[in-house]
C-alpha cells in the first residue's frame, strides 16, 4: 500500500477519535448558553442539555438537573436526542474504522477490511451532519431571541456558550475524518486496479506418439 494511503487512514482515525471526544464533551457540557445581567453582577447562568448552573463570582458552581423530561423546551429535547445519536454513530464508526485499517491485523480478507473502513467513514460523515444540526439550531434560535425587538432592553439575553463552539469543532472534525477515510478507500481501490496482472504461464504440450489404429478383418 502506498505510504500516502497509510497517512490518510491514520489521520482519518485520529480525527475521528478527536471528533468523538468533542461530541461527547459537547453533550455533557452545561455551557450551551450563558447569561449574565447587570442586576446580579456577581452571578452568571449556564444552560445545558441536562442541567442548569449558577456560577458565583468567587468561583462557586451550583447545578440543578431538569425536573421532568416532558417539561423541557422542544429545542433542548431535539438537541439532546440528536447529540446522543451523534455520539453513538461516531462510536460505531470508530469501531468499524479501526479494524479496517491496513496496519491492524483484524482479518486477512482485504475486501472485508475495505468495507469496514468505508462504513466507518460513512458513519463519521453522518455523525458530523447530525452533530452540526442541534448546535446550529440552538445558535439560530439564540440569535433570533437576542435581537427580538418585542422584548424590553432590560430583559437579559442568552448568549453563545463554549459547548456550541465545541460542537461545531466536533462536526467539522467528523466530516474531515469521514472524507479522509473514504479517500483512503478509493486510493486502495485505484492501486488494486492499476496493479500489474501476473502473466499466465504457457504450458508447452509435447506431441506424443501417434496412436496405432487396428484394423479388424472379417472373413
Amino acid at each position: 500500500m502506498d505510504p500516502s494511503t497509510h497517512a490518510l487512514e491514520l489521520s482519518g482515525v485520529f480525527l475521528a477519535v478527536a471528533a468523538w471526544l468533542c461530541s461527547l464533551s459537547t453533550t455533557l457540557m452545561s455551557t450551551w448558553l450563558t447569561l449574565s445581567t447587570d442586576l446580579l453582577p456577581t452571578e452568571s447562568y449556564e444552560l445545558g442539555l441536562w442541567e442548569t448552573c449558577v456560577v458565583q463570582d468567587h468561583g462557586a458552581l451550583e447545578c440543578r438537573p431538569y425536573d421532568s423530561l416532558l417539561g423541557l423546551p422542544p429545542d433542548i429535547k431535539l438537541a439532546r436526542i440528536l447529540m446522543c445519536v451523534t455520539v453513538a454513530t461516531g462510536l460505531l464508526g470508530l469501531l468499524l474504522a479501526i479494524p479496517g485499517m491496513h496496519m491492524v491485523n483484524s482479518c486477512q480478507d482485504q475486501r472485508c477490511k475495505r468495507a469496514m473502513k468505508t462504513a466507518g467513514g460513512a458513519l463519521s460523515l453522518a455523525a458530523g451532519v447530525l452533530g452540526l444540526i442541534p448546535v446550529s439550531y440552538i445558535a439560530h434560535l439564540t440569535v433570533l431571541r437576542f435581537f427580538d425587538e418585542s422584548l424590553p432592553e432590560v430583559v437579559p439575553r442568552w448568549e453563545f456558550g463554549d459547548a456550541l463552539f465545541c460542537g461545531w469543532t466536533a462536526g467539522v472534525l467528523h466530516l474531515t475524518a469521514g472524507s479522509l477515510l473514504l479517500t483512503s478507500c478509493l486510493c486502495v481501490q485505484t492501486e488494486n486496479c492499476q496493479a500489474p496482472v501476473a502473466p499466465i504461464p504457457l504450458v508447452r504440450v509435447h506431441p506424443g506418439p501417434a496412436p496405432f489404429r487396428t484394423r479388424s478383418e472379417y472373413v
